[in-house]
């Protein structure tokens, strides 16, 4: 949604023909990720974009940007309609009532008006639980910032998408010029519908109830599939069963004994550098990208725990996953999630990312990295309170989960302003911290969610995260390097070019 404006290299594009987020029905797994906060709200799963704009744009031409978008992308009108006694899945439903004014707002900071400022402030609303009986996001334009800058700030529910759904949906509404682009292709509003929970469950069992021979005879197909599989491969379905027992497991090293607390408090940091130099720290040590990063990351930590008197070797860790491929779908949620015993005791950055990657290549080739949407069929038919308990106290066991999602490679604008820094912050559903990086136009924006519960010196943290970058930048060959500092929770430097590992997540 963050978009706004049609790039003028897709003004043939058909987007009524586009299909983001077209499924009228949650799956199971999202369904969990909508109910679960309810019973749990320590399980919240909001999902934020904050993006620096190069100056503030026109607001006339920023809400007509949204009215556009919101003709393309139905979506963002619908509400999440709930059948009584979770005897069906959550339908989105257009809403009857809605209002734009109250999903996009605008505020000035008093000032001085800093970057730190403005990210506090995108924290606490972030921190505010949606309206269910709304479509769940917002998006708000901080202005007043004293460089010049603007912000523009995004909140979704993790339910509407993952990251690479984000992503794929941003690079189809960025413009790529300042300039409005006039006649562009636009779609009619769908009509609200009055819908209830009574009504939606109806509409499911009368839908189950048409598809039910199909439904019988694919799942009998798929089930004979499997075990013809079994019988001529016996050795992949014990595999199979295998990956599953290790993924069901709790994480092989115990969690960090400073980091247990678990609470609502929320801190936001940022940290930034080029892609080139995080690659080129990587390359030195015979590793990824995202292995430099995850070494980044885990150099912070030990740095903490040392600075708290209270150093371990290992640290629990998770990864979410992209199970993506080019037949799924546009928008929802596809993605898995890894964990592993993080050797946040290795000093040597070169040996921690030769190590991390291993490790990586290990999880990523797991069978049964599914888990998560294999479970949540049986999940979903289980009292929600019961399953929200066990489900924090699974994401509790870890410490850190870390995200990288590829972002885009080209300068793109929003109603004239151009976006040079697009910070993403997901969720810490019962984790100590939840660290994103996304690649912009050659920058690796990185944005940390704090559970303060846990990272109980947050200011020493971020500034730990930052010399841990530099520990690992430190293995790219020598070369000036020339940190712009923003007066933010983290640390700011340039950057021209931009990809990313497939490694994802969102949560």
């Amino acid at each position: 949604m963050t978009g706004l404006e049609l790039p003028p290299s897709a003004v043939d594009v058909d987007y009524g023909a586009l299909g983001w987020g077209a499924g009228r029905t949650m799956s199971d797994f999202e369904a969990g990720m909508w109910r679960l906060e309810a019973a749990e709200p320590r399980l919240r799963s909001t999902i934020a974009a904050i993006d620096v704009l190069d100056t503030t744009p026109d607001w006339d031409r920023l809400v007509a940007a949204h009215e556009w978008a919101l003709g393309v992308v139905p979506r963002f009108r619908m509400r999440v309609v709930d059948p009584p006694f979770q005897l069906g899945k959550p339908v989105w439903s257009v809403d009857p009532e809605f209002d734009l004014g109250y999903h996009l707002r605008r505020i000035r900071l008093p000032e001085p008006g800093t970057f730190a400022a403005a990210l506090e402030l995108c924290r606490t609303v972030v921190d505010r639980p949606f309206d269910r009986a709304r479509p769940p996001w917002e998006a708000l334009l901080v202005e007043g910032l004293a460089d010049g800058t603007a912000i523009y700030l995004l909140k979704t529910h993790h339910s509407i998408t993952d990251g690479m759904g984000g992503m794929q949906l941003v690079t189809l509404l960025h413009s790529r010029r300042r300039e409005p682009t006039p006649d562009k292709p636009s779609a009619l509003p769908p009509p609200p519908e009055q819908l209830s929970g009574l009504d939606a469950l109806r509409e499911q069992l009368t839908d189950q109830i048409r598809t039910l021979p199909e439904t019988v005879l694919s799942r009998a197909q798929a089930g004979l599939r499997l075990a013809e599989r079994a019988v001529r491969d016996p050795g992949s379905a014990i595999g199979f069963t295998q990956s599953l027992l290790r993924l069901a497991a709790p994480p092989s090293c115990p969690p960090s004994p400073i980091l247990r607390g678990r609470g609502l408090g929320r801190r936001f940091g940022t940290l930034e550098t080029t892609v080139d130099e995080l690659r080129g720290a990587a390359k030195a040590a015979g590793g990824s990208l995202n292995d430099a990063y995850l070494a980044a990351l885990l150099a912070g930590f030990r740095r903490y725990h040392e600075r708290l008197d209270a150093p371990i070797d290992l640290l629990p860790i998770g990864m979410p996953i992209s199970l993506r491929d080019s037949a799924d779908p546009m928008g929802g949620n596809r993605f898995g999630v890894a964990r592993f015993a993080a050797p946040i005791g290795v000093r040597d950055p070169a040996d921690r990312i030769r190590r991390i990657r291993e490790l990586v290549l290990d999880a990523r080739a797991e069978p049964a990295a599914d888990i998560l949407t294999l479970a949540a069929p049986a999940l979903s038919r289980l009292p929600v309170a019961a399953v929200a308990r066990w489900y924090l106290g699974q994401t509790s066991l870890i410490d850190l989960q870390a995200s990288n999602v590829a972002g885009i490679p080209v300068p793109v604008y929003m109603a004239g302003a151009r976006i040079d820094r697009m910070f993403p912050f997901a969720p810490a559903p019962g984790c100590g911290v939840m660290a994103t990086l996304v690649s912009h136009t050659g920058t690796c924006c990185i944005g940390v969610t704090i559970d303060t519960a846990a990272v109980t010196e947050p200011d020493v943290f971020l500034e730990c995260l930052a010399e841990g970058l530099d520990e690992v930048l430190a293995l790219r060959p020598a070369k000036p390097r020339t940190p712009k500092k923003r007066p933010s929770s983290g640390r700011t430097t340039r950057a021209k070019k931009s990809t990313n590992d497939r490694t994802e997540g969102a949560q």
